[in-house]
């Protein structure tokens, strides 16, 4: 099953131009079978997907892409989040006290977003974003070579805004997931795998074997 793990939809993240019916049928489109909404410092989204979702049976899980001091982390799982901006160590650690799960978004890009250096510094991160559709093939192979470093989960997602990006990277995982709580769980298993979207089917990668695929496929 391929999920899109961060995705921003158009209501509460005001960069966005994607409706949620937009981003669905993209998605159906391209072979995903759930997609989460990662808004910006926002889960205003979460009442409406779970009526989405109960309507259509599709999966919309609601997440939160928050930004802390040293950069931005994808948050699921959890009810309440910070409304001003706290560390990084500050919003995992609210995270994980919810029974939450998290992972640091494109940790290289280069707008001063990504928690860079600061990786080795936190403590808590379940993964990080390796494949991102709007980040350099150049900051998402950094981006693996440090999970490996760390031992940390690797994942794929787009970061769409737009219509052309949804779906461009995703997150395979080896069970259907429908609900939030099987999400989780298989999250925390850990045997997800990045993969990109190319020639009508995604490509699931082996993050050690990430200087050999053509990732330039995705940008």
């Amino acid at each position: 099953m391929f999920i899109d793990m961060h995705m921003h939809e158009k209501t509460y993240s005001k960069d966005s131009f994607l409706s949620l019916d937009e981003i669905v049928q993209i998605a159906k489109e391209k072979g995903l079978g759930a997609v989460c909404i990662t808004d910006h410092d926002s889960m205003g989204l979460k009442e409406a997907a779970k009526e989405y979702t109960a309507k259509t049976g599709f999966p919309v899980f609601v997440g939160i892409e928050y930004y802390s001091l040293q950069g931005d982390i994808v948050a699921f799982g959890i009810e309440e989040y910070p409304k001003e901006r706290v560390s990084a160590q500050e919003f995992i650690d609210l995270v994980k006290a919810q029974g939450g799960v998290c992972f640091a978004a494109h940790p290289f890009r280069n707008n001063r977003r990504g928690l860079e250096e600061h990786l080795r510094e936190v403590k808590g991160l379940d993964g990080l974003e390796v494949l991102n559709g709007s980040t350099s093939v150049k900051a998402c192979q950094k981006a693996a070579e440090y999970a490996m470093d760390l031992g940390l989960f690797t994942l794929g997602s787009s970061d769409c805004h737009v219509p052309e990006k949804v779906g461009v990277c995703a997150t395979w995982f080896p069970d259907t997931v429908q609900t939030m709580e099987e999400f989780l769980k298989a999250f925390r298993e850990g045997q997800m795998r990045p993969a990109y979207y190319a020639d009508g089917s995604y490509h699931v990668i082996e993050v050690k074997e990430y200087r050999r695929t053509p990732l330039a496929a995705f940008t």
